[in-house]
């Protein structure tokens, strides 16, 4: 049986090196982690969290309550946050932009009022 010459060995461990590589570093999706804490002294419902192209959400956050979710950036725009707060009257707050291939995570802290405060970590900035 002849044995494959030295160079295409070599060839052959570098397409395969290469190959790996791509497909390694081509799978790279986004995240950012979001946090939503309660502290607006009482219990809000429909807690709805929209950013570009999905929302994600909570029928209930207690007050002091927390909610964590993970999400992955396709598109750029705002965050948008609205709920029923404990006195009934729904609250629309609108947050930062985003933007796609960013990745981290952002605070979102309700207070009274209607009124919130976010706190970005992401990268890269814009």
């Amino acid at each position: 049986m002849k044995m494959p010459a030295p160079g295409f060995l070599r060839f052959a461990k570098s397409a395969i090196f290469l190959l790996g590589l791509i497909v390694f570093t081509g799978c790279h999706s986004y995240h950012i982690e979001t946090t939503i804490e309660n502290h607006t002294g009482g219990t809000v419902t429909l807690l709805e969290v929209d950013y570009p192209s999905a929302s994600f959400g909570a029928d209930t956050l207690p007050a002091d309550g927390v909610f964590h979710h993970r999400i992955q950036t396709r598109g750029s725009g705002p965050i948008n946050v609205q709920y029923t707060a404990a006195n009934g009257h729904p609250v629309q707050i609108k947050g930062p932009d985003i933007y796609e291939q960013q990745e981290g995570s952002i605070d979102i802290v309700l207070l009274p009022n209607g009124t919130a405060v976010f706190h970005p970590a992401l990268s890269p900035h814009h």
